[in-house]
């Protein structure tokens, strides 16, 4: 294999695995800081053992994908350094501010909310885990917004000496129209994320209650859970439309690509399911919904979409051969179809399976129910990857539907990559990491799964008021 598929196989694997925890660690922060507000407000002490629970999930998630975003830094001069030369004026403000002000943001209010329980006043502590919820968003926002720079560059001035493009106005990057709906689309479908993962954690513990303290103990866990994830999915829809038109803009390719839509059609039909030749070249057949796709892309449903074949003609009028002919056909400047058309319906699909989970926990839950069954089970396992993996296709969409493009218009994957990149060290540094993450990934799950079969945890007996400090027992928040 060349370098360079090498080095996007390491790419993908490191980045679709890392990003697995991301929209748990935001979502579960909003979470948790809402339970622990909720307690502070009502006194029940039911939010408070859910906050505690969930609060031991979040760190174990939140511990590992730490990890795993710091090799994220590191792929840069590893292997894509001629990507990094190009970029490094434009990329280097927003990701050095998420760096120094929200990862710093995160961590310190983290360490203060793990270590200040009993020592903090509790309205101070509970501030704490929400600052650590705006650490997540603002260093969503600062990464999202040079993500959105390769979509759509804009803010900057191409340097023939130096052969970079040099950031000229910042707030066009951080104001990127892309970013601007990039932002609450990832956001949302975090918080729908998190509140799956606390739906199906808490249904699992409801199914198995046996006692009238645990079912009302995780019936509100369920039930608030499933409303987020309802509200969440709605604004995940809404967002994701706007986001379509914006893309159909910026990257009508894209959007082609994501259809298999090869001939420019007015109005156009969105294919429900379709099967195209080996190569990708054309359809063979396909269940089509007329006029949705232009709905979709123009907002009209009579709107013109391009199709891959002119598109594919005027990016050879605009840019010439296309330079990524070693990975795709010469003069093409299409991504793969059959990856980026599967990859879109699969983040749509599992969206709105999650959507409907989450509807039918809450209508199976309500007055007091407690369902029972395999459905139950079923529903339990399920619910908290259907958004995840939602996300994961989502993500290899956006980035595999630009190809052959690193920056849109700009650079080529093909010359993105380290130009003294052998195929040994990337190979090594491939394996090793894939292994890595497979460690990482057992530990994960070990640790997940154990202390979600513990459950919440009762709360500790209040210390005897008439005994010294030396004379109480040592106690420790995790």
């Amino acid at each position: 294999m060349d370098p360079t598929d090498i080095a996007r196989w390491q790419f993908a694997i490191t980045t679709v695995y890392h990003f697995l925890f991301v929209p748990i660690t935001i979502g579960l922060s909003a979470i948790i800081a809402g339970y622990e507000f909720t307690w502070l407000r009502t006194g029940d002490e039911r939010w408070l053992r859910l906050t505690k629970f969930f609060g031991k999930l979040f760190l174990i998630n939140f511990a590992i994908g730490v990890v795993t975003g710091i090799v994220q830094e590191f792929q840069f001069g590893m292997n894509w350094s001629d990507y990094s030369r190009f970029v490094g004026d434009v990329f280097g403000a927003p990701l050095a501010i998420e760096g120094l002000l929200a990862f710093f943001l995160e961590s310190t209010f983290l360490g203060l909310w793990i270590f200040g329980w009993d020592r903090l006043p509790a309205k101070l502590h509970a501030a704490c885990i929400a600052l650590v919820h705006v650490g997540t968003l603002f260093s969503a926002y600062f990464i999202l917004a040079a993500n959105s720079w390769m979509q759509h560059p804009v803010g900057y001035a191409f340097n023939a000496r130096t052969g970079r493009a040099e950031m000229n106005d910042f707030a066009a990057v951080l104001f990127n129209k892309v970013q601007l709906v990039t932002f609450p689309h990832v956001v949302l479908s975090a918080y729908m994320t998190g509140a799956a993962f606390v739906v199906g954690i808490a249904l699992w513990h409801l199914r198995r209650a046996r006692t009238d303290a645990d079912r009302t103990l995780y019936r509100p866990a369920v039930r608030t859970g499933a409303w987020i994830m309802l509200v969440a999915a709605l604004g995940v829809f809404v967002s994701g439309d706007l986001q379509g038109k914006i893309m159909t803009e910026v990257q009508p390719m894209k959007m082609a690509a994501a259809e298999g839509l090869y001939k420019t059609e007015k109005p156009a039909a969105f294919s429900v399911f379709q099967l195209g030749s080996l190569d990708g070249s054309h359809e063979t057949f396909s269940v089509k919904i007329p006029g949705l796709l232009s709905f979709l892309a123009t907002g009209s449903p009579s709107g013109e979409v391009k199709g891959i074949d002119d598109l594919r003609a005027t990016y050879e009028k605009t840019y010439g051969a296309d330079p990524g002919a070693a990975y795709y056909s010469p003069g093409d400047y299409t991504p793969v179809i059959p990856l980026t058309y599967w990859t879109f319906r699969l983040m749509m699909g599992l969206g709105f399976a999650g959507a409907a989970v989450g509807a039918w926990v809450l209508w199976a839950t309500r007055r007091g129910r407690t369902p029972q069954g395999r459905a139950v089970l079923g529903a339990a396992l399920a619910v908290p990857f259907l958004p995840l993996f939602a996300n994961s296709f989502g993500w290899i969409f956006t980035e595999m539907g630009r190809q052959p493009w690193a920056v849109f218009g700009l650079m080529t994957t093909e010359h993105s990559v380290s130009p003294g990149l052998t195929t040994a060290e990337a190979w090594t540094s491939l394996l090793t990491l894939t292994a890595v993450y497979g460690v990482l990934a057992v530990v994960e799950i070990r640790l997940m799964l154990t202390w979600i079969a513990k459950g919440a945890e009762e709360l500790p007996t209040p210390a005897d008021p008439g005994l010294s400090p030396d004379d109480r027992p040592l106690a420790f928040a995790y």
